[in-house]
């Protein structure tokens, strides 16, 4: 097992920007590492297909539960930190919200949200496309879904930030994101209490009255799952987005592709999302003293499970670091899998593509603006700030 240099390479602002070289040599000379005093998490991190697939689809010995990670939440979130076999409870009811027929009708409404946005700065030769696109997009039409007014995106998304990437001196950063947990709950319960006087068709209305295998969801069931969809629903995509229009803007070639052969942006999704994963890894509890590429872990230690670096593993895949939209199979991990795996993904599939279809429909020859330095998350893969030009 290394330590040291090997993990705190993880974090610096250059592996942030070109992490795939990292990833391989963790992979090659010390896949099992011990993270530094200096992460957001204690614990290992694991860099291999085949420990990321053990850990992620043997819940029984590395476990999602409440202490795997603390994320300002005050009990487990649901469904993410339920482990089986209650697990499965859960899902029952929250699944069929995802369903691909389900999210298919709503794409209508998703285009023209998408439409409305690059219509508001096509003739301007330029914006910051986080702030232009890719935060409100999204956040849209996740609030709209869950119930949340709109009209409060602003300050939603200033929470979302205080928990997942907190502006404080890392002594404070506990209590910075409990304090924030405890203004999401707020929120939370103040959108059930107005539901509760006048029901509306959104997810938190249809969990009031929603029940599983005959018994109600209680209030506080109701605000776990919300309080994991506001952090999820309000970052995820909007990081995949940032992610693939800077690469889009910096490689003409793959632009061009999409630009010529619409029909071939859904495959051009699946392969930026393997190769910018926007959450690079999950967070695990070991429930017991185990192994992993022999190396030992002690009941306990949390375990990160380097996604993004089992998506560019040469071992379980083909020109693992060359982007490829005629890739024919693509199983990544950046929804991550087993048990756990995102109940989000084909609604964020539908957004991804119809974004890349409206912009590139619209402004198909963009690049980054003259000096742009881009700066990328060293936790979440996500640019704050992307200025495009056109």
């Amino acid at each position: 097992m290394a330590e040291g240099d090997e993990a705190d390479e993880l974090f610096d602002a250059e592996t942030a920007r070109n992490p795939q070289p990292s990833y391989k040599m963790m992979r090659d000379l010390a896949p099992v590492v011990e993270l530094p005093e200096s992460a957001p998490f204690s614990g290992v991190v694991v860099a291999k297909h085949e420990d990321v697939t053990r850990v992620l689809r043997t819940p029984e010995v590395f476990s999602s539960g409440f202490d795997a990670v603390h994320i300002g939440q005050v009990r487990p979130l649901i469904p993410l930190q339920i482990d089986p076999p209650d697990h499965s409870r859960y899902r029952k009811l929250l699944d069929p919200l995802f369903a691909p027929r389900r999210i298919a009708a709503l794409e209508d409404s998703i285009r023209a949200l998408a439409r409305d946005l690059v219509d508001a700065v096509v003739e301007d030769g330029g914006c910051d496309f986080n702030r232009a696109f890719a935060e409100p997009y999204p956040s849209t039409v996740f609030l709209q879904l869950l119930g949340l007014p709109v009209s409060r995106t602003d300050e939603f998304l200033e929470l979302k930030d205080g928990i997942i990437r907190p502006d404080v001196a890392p002594e404070d950063r506990d209590a910075a994101v409990a304090a924030t947990g405890q203004r999401i709950y707020a929120v939370l319960e103040e959108v059930i209490d107005a539901r509760i006087a006048e029901p509306a068709d959104d997810f938190i209305s249809g969990f009031l009255t929603a029940e599983i295998d005959g018994e109600a969801l209680t209030r506080e069931d109701i605000v776990d799952i919300g309080f994991l969809f506001f952090l999820a629903g309000l970052d995820t995509v909007t990081a995949s987005l940032d992610c693939m229009l800077a690469f889009l803007a910096q490689h003409p070639a793959h632009r061009q592709r999409i630009v010529d052969d619409p029909p071939s942006i859904p495959h051009a999704v699946e392969e930026m999302l393997r190769w910018e994963t926007p959450v690079p890894g999950v967070v695990r509890l070991a429930t017991e003293d185990t192994e992993l590429s022999g190396c030992p872990v002690q009941k306990g230690q949390q375990v990160v499970a380097l996604l993004a670096s089992a998506n560019t593993d040469e071992a379980e895949w083909d020109d693992a670091d060359v982007v490829d939209f005629d890739r024919e199979v693509n199983k990544h991990y950046t929804f991550g899998g087993g048990v756990h795996r995102c109940l989000g993904s084909h609604l964020a599939r539908l957004e991804l593509r119809v974004a890349l279809e409206e912009w590139h429909a619209r402004i198909p020859d963009y690049g980054l603006a003259p000096g742009a330095e881009l700066i990328y998350d060293a936790n979440l893969r996500q640019i704050e700030h992307l200025p495009l030009v056109w």
